[in-house]
């Protein structure tokens, strides 16, 4: 399973900073994680950037069970 690393907004939707997610591409990671965190989390997630292991990624990416997937909603300040 790969982690699941959530900031902001996204992390409150989930509740949570972290989670294993099965799937062997973010997409799957993705979809995973959207089944357990419920609608709120869902609203989230077409607005985040995802990276794996700090580099930007998509959908088709895939993973394994050391990579790390990150989801990281825009943030505004002033």
């Amino acid at each position: 399973m790969a982690r699941l690393r959530l900031f902001a907004a996204i992390r409150e939707a989930a509740g949570t900073t972290v989670a294993e997610v099965p799937g062997a591409t973010v997409g799957e990671v993705i979809h995973a994680a959207i089944e357990r965190f419920g609608p709120t989390f869902a609203d989230q997630v077409p607005v985040c950037r995802v990276w794996v292991n700090g580099e930007p990624a998509d959908d088709a990416h895939a993973v394994v069970d050391t990579d790390e997937v990150a989801l990281l909603p825009p943030v505004s300040g002033g």
